[in-house]
């Protein structure tokens, strides 16, 4: 046999790898429950979304709450104008007499109707008590009405007063001013954290438990009379993994479209920019678990002793899980910005600070090489325990067991 023929060119190692990266995500992707579950839950993104921006929207008339009022008296005008100026906008309604008020008030048609009395005075007719802010726009405005008709009668003309007392108002300086975006910017950051966190576990757990079916049913002895152990282990990480990212792909490009297209997300480069950096950060840390994950797969004989090792790595995640989420009101808090350079924390800390507007592209490019220098470090320690523990059936090999041994 020639030298050519019993040599593994890095060529022929490369189309192993792929070979077996495309086998798992074919048998990813071809799985119905796979296909209906991830049909489901972009129907819910979708349907959630829709609902929201059609419940927490609605016309300006929707708004404005009804305020009955018997006669008109330039009244009107001045309770829908207080109304605008408070953020309590009213619809006026006009009613002709004392009693069709009450039965209006009776019937549910207005929150409350005006019924005009002597001297200016009104009496506010309700089913039981006025708000505290529908009140304050009533008294607003019949004060000002009566200011105005005051000013009147002693010969001045309101519109100038109005005039000149227009230039006597007071600017609000804020040394640190609110972002009108915070309460979307704390969404994002909220679904980065949930979907990196259900991401990684998820597809790790499928790693680990791809390795110990092909261990139990003796079918990775065959795959190995073809392939090498760590073609088989990458092979598997990368496939799973892309698995992963397209799924994650699709969830957050259905969120964007809807949300952009009905209105409920405004914060259009603040949500791809967390939407990119998720999935770029989903991609580091599920290569940093997943070796993990395989190790401990294949460490085990049976499916149901998976648990047993793969524990550790549980625990890790959801110590990042608590981490973020704990961080999620203030990610530029120190504890935050301290963990963000520590991996694996930084899978998940570095979206929330992106979407948070903190983290500075020194540190978004520190933490990128930090991360990947522990993944490379892992991926050796784990390829170690992966080839020595893959075809040890029956014990459960312990990880103080393993990591002695790699």
């Amino acid at each position: 046999m020639s030298e050519k023929s019993t040599t593994r060119s890095p060529l022929s190692a490369g189309r192993a790898i792929a070979l077996v990266a495309r086998r798992e995500f074919d048998v990813q992707v071809r799985k119905k429950s796979f296909l209906i579950s991830n049909a489901i839950v972009l129907l819910v993104i979708v349907g959630g979304i829709v609902a929201f921006s059609i419940f927490a929207g609605g016309s300006d008339s929707e708004d404005r709450t009804p305020v009955g009022l018997v006669g008109d008296q330039g009244l009107s005008q001045t309770l829908t104008a207080v109304g605008d100026q408070l953020g309590a906008p009213v619809e006026v309604r006009e009613i002709g007499s004392a009693d069709e008020a009450r039965t209006q008030v009776t019937d549910g048609d207005v929150d409350v109707a005006l019924v005009p009395g002597t001297g200016g005075a009104y009496t506010a007719v309700t089913e039981d008590t006025v708000d505290g802010t529908l009140k304050a726009v009533i008294d607003s405005a019949v004060a000002a009405q009566a200011q105005t008709d005051a000013l009147t009668g002693l010969g001045v003309d309101p519109a100038a007063v109005t005039s000149a007392t227009d230039a006597a108002t007071v600017t609000v300086e804020a040394v640190d001013p609110p972002d009108p975006a915070q309460g979307q910017r704390l969404a994002l950051s909220f679904i980065a954290v949930i979907l990196l966190y259900a991401q990684i576990i998820t597809f790790g757990m499928y790693v680990a438990m791809g390795v110990v079916e092909e261990k139990s049913s003796r079918v990775v002895e065959l795959l190995l009379s073809t392939v090498r152990p760590l073609q088989l282990l990458w092979g598997k990480v990368i496939g799973i993994g892309v698995v992963g990212l397209v799924q994650l792909t699709a969830y957050g490009a259905a969120g964007l479209i809807a949300g952009t297209a009905t209105g409920t997300l405004t914060v259009t480069g603040t949500a791809v920019s967390v939407f990119v950096s998720t999935i770029g950060w989903f991609v580091l840390g599920f290569a940093f678990f997943a070796v993990l994950y395989a190790a401990g797969g294949s460490m085990v004989s049976r499916q149901e002793d998976v648990n047993s090792t793969t524990m550790p790595l549980l625990i890790v995640i959801l110590a990042m899980f608590f981490a973020a989420f704990s961080s999620i009101d203030d990610p530029g808090a120190t504890l935050p910005t301290v963990l963000s350079w520590i991996p694996p924390f930084s899978a998940i800390l570095m979206p929330l600070r992106i979407a948070g507007g903190v983290a500075d592209p020194i540190q978004i490019v520190g933490t990128i090489v930090l991360m990947i220098v522990a993944t490379l470090v892992l991926a050796v320690v784990a390829a170690k325990i992966y080839q020595r523990s893959i075809l040890r059936i029956g014990r459960t090999v312990s990880w103080k067991e393993a990591l002695g041994r790699a």
